[in-house]
């Protein structure tokens, strides 16, 4: 530890970073596919919602559930934000979006705020 560094934990003059709590929103929704041949074929049926909302900074998207099933999906997105409001708004934005460009039945969704 440089002399410096020492003085200013002596002094407590330390400059004061902001406290900066950040809030997590889950979101997950449940798919119905139908004529999905084979697992690529399934895959390709996602294929924009990884490359479109994977690519994001401040989500994350992965397949979470029902990896071998033809007929039906689990994907959850998870968004990192600094208030419950703003991550709301953002997995609404996602919700929607997901909704018209993946194509396959919605059947359930969940969120969840932490």
């Amino acid at each position: 530890m440089s002399e410096a560094l020492r003085k200013l934990l002596r002094e407590g003059n330390l400059p004061q970073q902001p406290v900066i709590t950040p809030h997590v929103g889950v979101l997950t929704l449940h798919f119905q596919l139908y004529g999905c041949e084979d697992l690529k074929a399934k895959r390709k049926v996602f294929t924009a919602l990884k490359a479109v909302w994977g690519k994001e900074p401040d989500l994350a998207v992965a397949e979470t559930a029902d990896h071998d099933a033809l007929d039906c999906a689990t994907w959850t997105i998870a968004a990192l934000g600094t208030s419950s409001r703003q991550i709301s708004q953002r997995l609404d934005l996602v919700e929607k979006a997901i909704e018209e460009k993946v194509d396959a039945a919605v059947l359930d969704v969940q969120r969840e705020i932490l």
